[in-house]
């Protein structure tokens, strides 16, 4: 009885183990949402990382947590490296790509609770009176990762983020473009 019980086990174990090797290895999260602001000023905040704290929907998840930022003041270059308790993890950001109003490339890198790196990428675009924000993350699994998700997968652990970053991004920008002195649509951040 006990045999058969171990001979159940390990099979379950192995099928478990093969069924995670079949997962994808790259993953992409993506939202987009309308921001009432014109692409200068949304572009400004998110090329900025001084202002990711009014928007950013981690950077309350630790109240205690520490923050770097290096480099240039905004766009490529400028680095945002972060250490907070278990929820908010330990990762470094950098900007690789600043194109004014029309995009922000980040380099993503999560050194705890596991080391791994994915690429970030906000696209802007005029629509209407506001502007159409893409946020997109892309990545590759590592088995350990596969595995998480077949639990928890990246769509439902990033992307209800992603929405909060969004609606908390549109409120930000809607309040920089009113407050924004001269004309905004023609602001150079």
């Amino acid at each position: 009885m006990l045999k058969n019980i171990l001979i159940a086990l390990v099979v379950l174990i192995l099928g478990f183990l093969g069924f995670v090797a079949t997962r994808p290895n790259d993953y992409k999260v993506e939202r987009s949402a309308l921001v009432a602001a014109p692409p200068q000023v949304v572009y400004a905040e998110v090329a900025d990382f001084h202002k990711w704290n009014a928007w950013s929907p981690w950077e309350h998840l630790d109240p205690n947590m520490k923050r770097n930022i290096e480099g240039p003041e905004s766009g490529t270059g400028a680095i945002y490296s972060w250490a907070g308790n278990e929820k908010a993890g330990e990762g470094r950001m950098t900007i690789t790509e600043a194109e004014p109003a029309q995009r922000v490339g980040i380099k993503l890198e999560f050194i705890k609770p596991w080391a791994s790196t994915s690429t970030t990428v906000f696209a802007f675009a005029p629509e209407g009176a506001g502007t159409r924000v893409n946020w997109t993350m892309t990545g590759k699994h590592d088995f350990m990762s596969k595995a998480m998700c077949v639990f928890m997968p990246m769509e439902k652990m990033v992307g209800p983020d992603f929405e909060r970053g969004l609606a908390s991004l549109d409120s930000v920008s809607a309040v920089a473009a009113v407050s924004a002195p001269g004309d905004s649509t023609t602001a150079t951040p």
